[in-house]
């Protein structure tokens, strides 16, 4: 099975109609796949991108860009792209780069974006995706873990840039600004170069990919990417999705995350298909909802954040006629939203999972429309062998029995698993463990090989005797109309460990009240098992997440532990289970 021939059968596999045989088509793929030895080369922008799509559809259009609240748009068909990343590609190796080297990108929505990520495989670059919410301490921290050759960087970021580099003592070999700023070249200068190039001899396993996860649980870690991980092992996130070479696919993820090279670009290009970006500051459900519909996006993926907001109104006012896949990924889906959606648009929302460290892991194909369970985030994709293990590391074969989400590495490696975590042989011993790969989370799986995500490991409740994922106590909460978004957490108790915790964001027509929480209380009482419910409900304006939209439990964890350590009394929008004589119990 050569590289050409992998990517052309995926495009004719996703363009089946019949899902019985797509299905099936997909599993004889990937099991074929997964065994492939791969070629001592490869590089994806040179086979791939230009050999089959520039050549055979140069004149389709690649990237649609606009910007929601200006609504300037900017369009490139696939030679266009390709001559702007070459373009890109020449003036960095003008300015001494070399293969391997590190590229640091800090720079919004933008075609440059694209650009600069083109040029970096094909260069055999270590991109460097980086968000642009970070601050100087955090970028202090990248640099001097991860030293930058390259800067591409925004002109709003430049000082920020500077002051990290000048703390650190690090002189990139070139820093390029969008926009104009002493001691930077500007991006528009990159415009005289030629816009042919060569690309890099880049091996299947050279390193082109660093990203810095979340730190959701922790510090960040640094993910290794390489030449086929990403490029190869994303097949399994562009059949999840469904795309079609004649789909215009949208992403709302921002660049500075895995998810944006995920579905904003290897997805839809993978297979010729369209790749689209919209540029804002702040999330406008209306404005993003009518970009959507104007550029009649057909596939179009979002995290749970936003399909909450799009719920909340009214979707019927846009033509959203051209939508024919919905998904969701960055943390499990709440039931209610997904009904909702489908409601309103006649497109169900497949869930699926992930992480920095692999592709599309868990999910729903396109297959499953119609089959999905609620909350049920599907089944393994064929590219990994997925399974659940208990805390002794034995299989579990029973249903609906939590347990860790591991990946086997006995039969093989999964062609979309991560290469190392960057400089920390320590942290690989963690998740590599007799013949598994730990993925940090835990879930179950029912009679029927649905499966159901519990939290991160380090989110699972411990209290008494019982663990409770955060997950499924936030959908009971959100299942409540007054209810908009819910986060759990263990908060530290002496008797029982922890106690569950409820931080609530409610729906805006309605306030903080006794009489609503004691009504949440029993809301939850009549949905989950008594051990489940929350024993403590604090109303609150928001919840800290990445930019991803993932809340970050870990900071709602050391927020509490921080207020018990300060004895800080307890805030006027908070209520406690055991002070309501109206429920049956007041035990803790």
């Amino acid at each position: 099975m050569d590289m050409e021939k992998i990517y052309r059968e995926v495009m004719e596999l996703n363009q089946m109609v019949d899902d019985e045989r797509k299905e099936k088509a997909a599993k004889t793929f990937f099991e074929r796949l997964n065994v492939m030895e791969l070629p001592e080369y490869f590089n994806w922008v040179e086979e791939v991108f230009e050999n089959i799509h520039v050549k055979e559809r140069g004149e389709n259009l690649a990237l649609l860009w606009t910007d929601i609240a200006t609504r300037e748009t900017r369009r490139y068909t696939y030679s266009q792209l390709s001559a702007n990343g070459n373009k890109c590609l020449n003036h960095l190796r003008g300015a001494g780069v070399e293969k391997g080297d590190n590229l640091y990108m800090m720079v919004p929505i933008v075609p440059e974006t694209w650009f600069a990520t083109y040029a970096g495989i094909k260069g055999g670059l270590v991109s460097v995706p980086t968000a642009t919410s970070m601050t100087m301490r955090e970028l202090q921290y990248r640099f001097e873990t991860y030293e930058p050759d390259i800067i591409l960087s925004d002109q709003s970021f430049t000082d920020l840039m500077d002051e990290a580099l000048s703390a650190t003592g690090i002189t990139p070999k070139t820093k390029i600004v969008l926009g104009t700023k002493p001691g930077w070249t500007s991006y528009a200068d990159i415009e005289k170069q030629s816009p042919i190039a060569r690309a890099a001899k880049t091996r299947s396993h050279d390193l082109l990919f660093c990203f810095f996860t979340s730190g959701t649980t922790g510090l960040p870690k640094r993910v290794g990417h390489s030449a086929t991980s990403y490029p190869l092992g994303h097949l399994s996130t562009t059949v999840m999705i469904g795309i079609k070479p004649d789909d215009i696919h949208h992403n709302l993820s921002a660049p500075g995350w895995a998810k944006w090279a995920w579905s904003s670009f290897f997805a839809p290009l993978n297979v010729g298909a369209t790749a689209t970006g919209f540029n804002f500051t702040t999330l406008n459900g209306n404005l993003y909802l009518e970009a959507i519909a104007a550029n009649k996006v057909s596939t179009f993926c979002a995290p749970p954040t936003a399909w909450r907001m799009f719920i909340n109104m009214d979707v019927s006012a846009y033509d959203l006629s051209c939508l024919r896949q919905s998904i969701s990924a960055g943390e499990p889906l709440n039931p209610e939203v997904i009904n909702q959606w489908k409601k309103f648009t006649g497109t169900e929302i497949r869930d699926f999972y992930g992480q920095t460290e692999s592709t599309a892991m868990i999910g729903n194909p396109p297959w499953m429309t119609g089959k999905m369970r609620n909350g049920s985030f599907g089944y393994p994709s064929f590219m990994y062998d997925v399974a659940l293990v208990d805390d002794d590391g034995n299989e579990i074969t029973t249903p609906d029995e939590p347990g860790h989400i591991v990946v086997k590495l006995d039969k093989f490696k999964s062609k979309g698993l991560f290469t190392e975590y960057i400089g920390s042989p320590e942290k690989m011993k963690l998740v590599f463990i007799d013949d598994y790969y730990y993925t940090g989370d835990r879930a179950s799986f029912d009679t029927d090989g649905y499966w159901w995500f519990v939290g991160r490991a380090d989110d699972v409740i411990k209290s008494s005797d019982f663990r409770v994922g955060p997950f499924e106590v936030e959908s009971a909460l959100v299942e409540h109309p007054a209810v908009g978004e819910a986060a759990v957490i263990g908060k530290p108790d002496p008797n029982r460990h922890q106690l569950v915790k409820a931080y609530v964001i409610l729906n805006h027509e309605f306030e903080p009240t006794r009489e609503l929480a004691l009504e949440l209380f029993q809301h939850t009482i009549s949905i989950l098992a008594k051990f489940k419910i929350p024993r403590i409900i604090e109303f609150v304006r928001e919840v800290p997440k990445t930019i991803s939209g993932k809340i970050r439990r870990i900071e709602l964890r050391e927020q509490e532990i921080s207020r018990q350590e300060d004895q800080t009394e307890s805030t006027p929008n908070e209520y406690f289970y055991w002070d309501f004589p109206e429920l049956k119990s007041k035990k803790k």
